[in-house]
């Protein structure tokens, strides 16, 4: 049994330390675009990052994720030190923050999944989204195979799916407790049977679903991602550093070994061909505790990288893994909310 007592005494002594030795934050963003509906939170707005990028420079030491790897391996840490990451590999990142990147002078990672790069596909929460949640018209009731098992879903009366039904509930997220319609509970649903497949099998998945849409709105989706040129273009800008994030983006914790090991060599090789140098960076898919294990870490060592991020909260200090570097996921906040989010991360 925790007692609250203790729990507090444990919270005012970590930040008591953090206030007399360095520490550093390492930031996690997916997008930089305006959307309508943004059902996984993975967007910030242009206006909101060019935010967040002018409070950086002001209040903290921003730095590159290479550069931090190094203060770490030197003991060299400086306090207040932050760097930007992002996860996935979208075309955005290119078009919107690569642009504030640089007007700023402020370096950033980009940790690409190499699966993805010219295949045509989206990321499996953008084809889902797109065949559940944008305007089309499915079955009433469907049927699909899920790792062996069938898995029914009705719809009723949402089986037609509108602009003026889209348009009313494109604010919804997978954090809000309700699902206001059927489409939207079958979205949170499958989205949880969908994370810890093989690709192959999440693929097969949605194919059958795709094949079930009778009519579907011919509006461009924007979630494009990187092709090899652009991933090229953007590793000549010296303020940006090119990562891996694995080949098909799984959950590396439900592969074997081998399995994990070819979906992190490969990503590297694969990069390592469109840029011309060696891959230095690694980032988890998802990243959490649960999503990669101690010998996945040993693996991304033994693979040739230098450094790992996750995707669980803490701050870095002097003697953090380089290997499970922890990082601090950022929403679509303003300037004002962004810095005094930014003042408690620091104070732990």
């Amino acid at each position: 049994m925790r007692l609250p007592g203790i729990y507090r005494l444990r919270r005012a002594a970590k930040r008591l330390r953090n206030r007399f030795r360095p520490t550093a934050l390492i930031l996690l963003y997916h997008r930089i675009i305006d959307l309508p509906s943004d059902p996984q939170l993975l967007c910030v707005s242009s206006k909101h990052f060019a935010e967040h990028l002018n409070i950086l420079k002001k209040y903290t030491h921003s730095i590159s994720l290479q550069r931090l790897n190094q203060d770490l391996r030197n003991e060299t840490l400086i306090n207040r030190s932050v760097a930007i990451t992002f996860d996935d590999g979208y075309f955005d990142n290119l078009q919107n923050a690569e642009p504030l990147l640089g007007q700023f002078g402020i370096p950033a990672t980009i940790f690409v999944a190499s699966g993805y790069i010219g295949s045509g596909r989206e990321f499996w929460w953008d084809e889902l989204e797109r065949l559940l949640l944008r305007p089309n018209i499915l079955p009433a009731a469907f049927r699909l195979s899920i790792n062996g098992r069938t898995y029914q879903g009705e719809l009723k009366e949402w089986a037609t799916y509108g602009e003026d039904d889209y348009r009313c509930n494109q604010e919804w997220n997978i954090l809000e407790k309700d699902d206001p319609t059927s489409r939207h509970r079958h979205y949170r649903t499958l989205c949880q049977f969908l994370r810890p497949l093989p690709d192959k099998n999440r693929r097969e998945v949605l194919d059958e679903l795709a094949a079930l849409v009778c009519k579907e709105s011919q509006e461009k989706m924007a979630h494009r991602i990187l092709s090899a040129e652009e991933i090229s273009r953007l590793d000549k800008y010296s303020f940006i550093e090119i990562g891996s994030h694995t080949v098909t983006h799984p959950v590396l914790s439900k592969l074997s070994p081998s399995e994990q090991r070819a979906e992190i060599r490969t990503s590297k090789i694969q990069l390592e061909k469109i840029v011309g140098h060696p891959i230095k960076s690694f980032a988890f898919p998802y990243g959490l505790k649960e999503d990669y294990t101690i010998e996945t870490a040993t693996l991304v060592q033994e693979s040739g990288f230098e450094y790992a991020c996750s995707n669980f909260y803490d701050i870095v200090y002097q003697g953090t893994d380089r290997f499970q570097l922890p990082r601090v996921l950022v929403r679509d906040w303003n300037g004002e909310e962004f810095k005094r989010r930014l003042e408690q991360w620091f104070l732990g």
